[in-house]
């Protein structure tokens, strides 16, 4: 099979399955995602060792040629990034190859991790994390008040527009999460005020400003997502710096949160060593948006 070259974007989609990556690049050209194969192996077999996903993903391919199966000459060569931090040329495949590489997989784990790779981006997840992308493509995340609530509630009703009938409302009814009870709905207004008044001239002082605003959770739902694009549009403006979310694990931004509202330093640490002054890259941003919404996944 001859294979075109393709100009990929920098553009790199970070997707997760039982906290496993998938890798992916973006064709601008095609307008299509293109997807690692041996990733998606090393899934359906369970196996972790990225060697033995990679020789039994040639056995697969070499048997489907074998028998004809048409998705096999769609894959394409592509340079992904692998664990050493160094690009390689790696099988990939497109949406529909993905989708007929887990119906041919001789194993009967492809069930749920097509559910997975399916899932709708017309569910209310999908709509906001589109309308994330979206908040920074269409340059409105420059309209955004900086560093105060009313800042989080326009990046909120942004977000979950349409979605949720409280989008961009202070909540007016008290909430908890783990037995942790969340700032006082009769109290909110009046906190959120102070909050504002809080300094983001350092480092400390800003990831002193978003633990509590967390602690606040002025909103009924879609808290973390909001923050967390509100945190960054701080650092921005007040640091030329901003947090490289994939740099921190999901365990890791649960346990520094959970802590933080009696020890900020687990997550002060966390944050710093994040931090990059990339502040001006598409890239970033949305690689932080898949990061920040993958928190979110139960």
């Amino acid at each position: 099979m001859v294979v075109c070259l393709i100009q990929m974007s920098n553009k790199i989609s970070i997707r997760f399955f039982d906290d496993r990556e998938v890798r992916a690049l973006w064709d601008e050209v095609n307008t299509k995602w293109w997807f690692s194969v041996v990733d998606i192996v090393g899934i359906l077999n369970e196996e972790n060792d990225h060697i033995k996903a990679g020789n039994y993903w040639r056995w697969l391919k070499r048997k489907l040629l074998k028998e004809k199966v048409q998705f096999v000459s769609g894959t394409h060569k592509l340079k992904l990034t692998a664990a050493d931090g160094k690009k390689y040329l790696t099988d990939t495949l497109d949406s529909d190859g993905i989708i007929a590489l887990a119906k041919h997989f001789p194993n009967n784990r492809a069930t749920r991790f097509l559910d997975w790779f399916l899932y709708s981006e017309n569910s209310l997840d999908g709509q906001s994390r589109k309308k994330a992308y979206t908040l920074f493509e269409s340059g409105l995340i420059d309209s955004i008040e900086v560093g105060t609530a009313k800042g989080l509630q326009q990046i909120h009703a942004y977000l979950f527009g349409g979605l949720y009938p409280f989008a961009g409302q202070i909540r007016q009814k008290n909430i908890s999460k783990g037995g942790f009870q969340f700032a006082t709905s009769h109290f909110l207004g009046a906190t959120l005020k102070k909050i504002d008044q809080m300094p983001e001239d350092t480092f400390d002082a800003i990831v002193d400003k978003y633990v509590e605003v967390n602690v606040a959770h002025p909103f009924m739902e879609g808290n973390g997502r909001s923050t967390r694009i509100w945190l960054d549009l701080i650092f921005k403006k007040c640091l030329q710096k901003c947090v490289d979310w994939s740099r921190i694990g999901k365990k890791e931004d649960m346990s520094a949160m959970m802590q933080s509202a009696v020890d900020t330093r687990p997550l002060k640490r966390l944050l710093k060593a994040a931090l990059t002054d990339d502040i001006h890259s598409r890239e970033m941003f949305m690689k932080g948006i898949d990061h920040s919404y993958y928190y979110e996944e139960e």
